[in-house]
């Protein structure tokens, strides 16, 4: 089974905080599910931004060495997509044409690029929909992967 949900960065962060237990229940199980049915993908700049939370700003910071650890598990893990050039003129077309922040256009790129229908992030307003991508918070109340994954 192909990819079908780009994981956003908060999602990655949230696995890993003991101070949202909910929010960390939240993402370990959707992670549990992308990664069991080889559903999920990353982007290089997620993995990056993953390693410099864990490492730098994480209120429970871990180690460099462990930090990587967990970015190589990921990338292991879930398919990783690069930023590649046709990735970064994408994220500045969609930058300028929908008003976006520079980054997450970018992870709007990744996803249509590589025609990823889903993106699972807090940063963008649940169930919005642009070019084929749709954007869903896993946070929100009454989300279910499954029903997003088959509609």
């Amino acid at each position: 089974m192909s990819a079908v949900a780009l994981v956003d960065t908060n999602v990655l962060i949230y696995a890993f905080d003991d101070d949202e237990q909910d929010k960390r229940l939240r993402a370990l199980r959707v992670l549990d599910s992308l990664v069991r049915d080889a559903r999920g993908a990353v982007s290089a700049q997620v993995l990056a931004e993953f390693y410099s939370v864990l490492s730098r700003r994480f209120r429970h910071r871990l180690t460099s060495e462990v930090a990587a650890g967990h970015v190589r598990d990921w990338a292991d893990a879930l398919t990783t997509h690069d930023t590649s050039v046709g990735v970064v003129l994408e994220a500045l077309r969609g930058a300028i044409r929908y008003q976006m922040p520079y980054y997450d256009a970018q992870i709007w790129a990744v996803a249509r690029v590589n025609r990823i229908p889903l993106v699972l992030s807090e940063d963008f307003a649940d169930g919005t929909v642009i070019e084929g991508v749709r954007f869903a918070n896993p946070f929100a109340e009454g989300f279910d992967l499954d029903a997003l994954l088959t509609a």
